[in-house]
């Protein structure tokens, strides 16, 4: 089942170069050092902007998208309506998404929150990026960073293109149809 999975994520990097002409390789610049395909996703417990909290655990047994983000970030913004897009289309046929923000200010956090209309849980240290532990144990060292999780709790993508995570999930939705 693994191999599968490790032919469905080299054929997205295939596909996207294909859809997008030849490109850079940017998972290759920015993704070499997120968590790698076959393991399992690390548990955490981060603050949510209403004060609350919100734990990984809580979506166990679900596939899920872990978006790594900040409002400061010009490339996430960019990709924002992208991933809400991704979150309208999925989310009915059972995909989970989280956002981990990277936003060391809960009012510009929230903003860009109302701002895109991202209606997925939200969860950040609001640290800076470089200092937070989720950064290091997800070895996310760029943002957007997406990371795409089976319902055994096994990485199935990481990547820094939206447009993987989009082939994944509609490859995903349609083996469960």
């Amino acid at each position: 089942m693994m191999a599968a999975w490790l032919l469905v994520a080299v054929g997205l990097t295939a596909q996207a170069q294909t859809d997008k002409g030849v490109q850079e390789d940017l998972d290759a610049k920015y993704a070499t050092t997120l968590v790698k395909v076959g393991s399992v996703a690390p548990d955490f417990t981060l603050k949510t902007p209403e004060g609350g909290t919100f734990q990984l655990s809580s979506l166990k047994g679900k596939t899920l998208v872990i978006d790594f983000w900040a409002s400061w970030c010009p490339d996430c913004r960019k990709d924002a309506p992208e991933l809400v897009r991704l979150y309208d289309e999925y989310h009915p046929k059972g995909i989970e998404f989280v956002g981990v923000s990277m936003d060391t200010d809960v009012e510009a956090w929230q903003k860009a929150i109302r701002q895109y209309g991202i209606r997925y849980p939200q969860a950040s240290e609001l640290r800076k990026f470089k200092e937070t532990d989720i950064a290091k144990t997800y070895g996310v060292k760029w943002i957007p960073s997406l990371v795409v999780v089976g319902a055994d709790g096994k990485v199935l993508l990481s990547t820094v293109l939206s447009e993987k995570v989009g082939l994944l999930l509609q490859q995903l939705t349609v083996v469960k149809d």
